[in-house]
């Protein structure tokens, strides 16, 4: 693991920005195709903001999140929603993304099917995670109740997951295909994350699950 400082959330979206879109090159000089995986949540929006206009080759480019809770897209906690509105934009509006939620009652109905179309794309070429105070990434949360197999080395690609006290079952990608993503790339900001992380080092990843993504992984933090 090897972590990158910068000044400010402005200067590490800017470098991190170029080192995706880097890394999207190679990956695409190599295949046919790349496979860019991205979080949810606050911090990739202005990641995404600047992302969409790189100059890549984005019909080239599947994209997927690498966990979704199970809302519908219009959803304001669906993060597919963030990605459309935010990544899928301007020059990056020519990739093929590659949806985690369909119109079923419980993920468990599509998870299969969804998968299917996953697994073509793989491996990964290019991944950004985010990380909890927690040390869960993805969703890869302790306690959860598919959690463990999640860690499994047999898991399969995608997993529903559901914890105590969130509204609704999430999907998330199994720790082996995180981590087995070419490019891995983690955006942490503030002193408790950066703190989460250090301590995660030393530990399992049933006990922090960033863990099981560390080997070969840049981290990249701002204040």
């Amino acid at each position: 693991m090897n972590i990158t400082e910068y000044a400010d959330a402005e200067m590490m979206s800017i470098a991190l920005v170029g080192r995706i879109a880097s890394d999207l090159r190679t990956a695409l000089s190599n295949r046919d195709r790349a496979l860019l995986v991205v979080p949810g949540g606050e911090t990739p929006g202005p990641i995404f903001d600047d992302l969409c206009g790189a100059r890549v080759e984005w019909d080239r480019v599947d994209v997927l999140l690498s966990d979704e809770r199970w809302r519908p897209e219009a959803h304001i906690r669906s993060n597919t929603r963030l990605v459309r509105e935010r990544l899928l934009v301007d020059g990056a509006a020519a990739a093929n993304y590659l949806p985690m939620y369909a119109r079923t009652e419980t993920p468990e109905e599509a998870v299969d099917e969804l998968a299917a179309a996953i697994e073509p794309c793989l491996p990964i070429s290019v991944m950004l995670l985010g990380m909890g105070e927690d040390m869960h990434t993805a969703s890869l949360f302790r306690g959860a109740d598919n959690f463990e197999r999640a860690l499994d080395r047999d898991a399969p690609i995608l997993l529903p997951m559901r914890l105590d006290g969130e509204p609704e079952p999430r999907v998330t990608l199994a720790a082996h295909v995180l981590d087995g993503a070419m490019r891995k790339h983690l955006v942490i900001t503030g002193d408790a994350k950066r703190k989460a992380l250090e301590k995660a080092r030393t530990m399992s990843p049933y006990d922090a699950p960033v863990a099981a993504v560390m080997d070969d992984l840049e981290v990249h933090w701002a204040p």
